[in-house]
């Protein structure tokens, strides 16, 4: 195995990788701020002018990719080593290590009884511990966009019900000593988030199995969770509701000018498949005046790397660039001002394309996690290896439609 970098090791490397980035960040604004001189001078840019932003605009985006990386590399948590406050807890531990080595059950279900799945019996599996399961929610709440700024909420049940209030009670003023008067009801709407089985399928050889060095825990860790966050990660931006979370890009868009409870207001650019060529950022000012000021505090703007490389160009009517690299390595760059979260499954610029979206996602957006991770050892469908299928309940939805607005590509 691969000996884990000192922390000192990797706090250097961090740093350098953002010193870097910032260098390469001033390259792109100098390149940039010479094809702006030159349009304004010729109305065209020079073409090489043009290659060498285009150029520096993709480093900056394969610099911040590995700034992340290393930064939740640092961020992540041990699974060794760890106090487990109960004897329950060791005694839990040792027994699903031993399951998932050697496939002995005996210990594990005399500790629990096999859970099953809603759907039939072979499906079911045993639970993991509490350890690791916090360890894998978090590792793909740092992997996974939206699920690091959308709001979570852990269920024992296989759906959660939330009543929402649309309109709100009736509030009012009144003397100390004066007749109080009935306020009305409030409007409620009544929000339904089933949780649907996400799964992955980590295998392993025999030997790795009977390394006493290998930490299982870790390992599984680490297998499931890219798979866990980019499934998630579709399904919370696109995802019909079908036998999966419903994505807040798959609810009903309707013109900001004409919302109403149950749609997700837009704006459009007035260009379709891109941005006005003059003042192109003005329409993202507009984009975040759409949303209330109780949710405006709290957004943060949502959209994919290419999207980001067209507004990373732009300049406000100060000349200051509107997006800003983070300032210091592992937060999250801004966009006047309100943090970025780089989603890959939102849609590239194109012709009525939903490109952006902005609000605060913690109370727009919910996330229902069904409590528990469970492991299913399979040595047989796929010799020699060792397959392990691991599922968890997870459920998503908008659950206050007021709370983000998009974007759209269209004139």
């Amino acid at each position: 195995m691969t000996a884990t970098p000192a922390p000192e090791t990797k706090s250097a490397a961090t740093t350098a990788a953002f010193d870097e980035f910032m260098r390469t960040f001033a390259s792109f604004k100098d390149a940039n701020d010479q094809r702006l001189a030159e349009i304004e001078a010729r109305l065209s840019a020079d073409v090489i002018t043009t290659e060498r932003v285009d150029r520096i605009n993709t480093a900056l985006d394969e610099q911040k990719r590995v700034l992340d990386e290393l930064a939740l590399k640092a961020q992540r948590p041990p699974l060794s080593g760890e106090p487990r406050s109960t004897a329950t807890g060791l005694q839990h531990k040792a027994a699903f290590d031993a399951y998932v080595r050697s496939g002995d059950l005996s210990r594990l279900k005399s500790l629990e009884q096999k859970a099953l799945s809603v759907g039939s019996d072979p499906d079911g599996g045993y639970l993991v511990p509490t350890e690791l399961e916090t360890a894998v929610n978090i590792a793909v709440r740092n992997v996974s966009p939206i699920r690091a700024i959308a709001g979570i909420r852990q269920v024992s049940g296989s759906v959660y019900k939330k009543p929402f209030s649309i309109a709100g009670a009736e509030t009012g003023w009144v003397a100390e000593t004066a007749s109080r008067t009935a306020t009305n009801t409030p409007t409620l709407a009544a929000l339904t988030f089933p949780t649907m089985e996400l799964f992955a399928m980590p295998a392993a050889t025999t030997a790795l199995l009977d390394d006493s060095a290998v930490n299982i825990d870790q390992w599984i860790a680490e297998e499931v969770r890219d798979a866990f966050a980019q499934q998630e990660g579709t399904a919370f931006v696109t995802g019909n509701g079908s036998g999966k979370p419903k994505g807040f890009l798959a609810y009903t868009t309707v013109d900001n000018a004409s919302w109403s409870w149950g749609n997700i207001g837009f704006l459009k650019t007035g260009v379709d498949g891109g941005f006005a060529a003059s003042n192109p950022a003005d329409k993202i000012i507009d984009l975040v005046y759409a949303v209330k000021a109780g949710y405006r505090a709290n957004g943060t703007f949502v959209f994919n790397r290419a999207t980001q490389a067209a507004i990373r160009k732009m300049r406000d009517e100060n000349g200051d660039y509107i997006w800003q690299p983070a300032a210091r390595a592992g937060d999250a760059s801004t966009l006047m001002g309100f943090p970025v979260a780089e989603s890959e499954d939102m849609p590239s610029m194109a012709t009525n394309a939903l490109s952006v979206a902005f609000g605060d996602f913690r109370r727009g957006y919910l996330i229902v996690d069904r409590v528990g991770i469970r492991v299913l050892r399979d040595p047989y469908s796929s010799k020699p290896y060792v397959l392990f299928y691991t599922t968890k309940r997870v459920g998503g939805g908008v659950q206050d439609f007021d709370a983000i607005k998009l974007l759209k590509f269209a004139a």
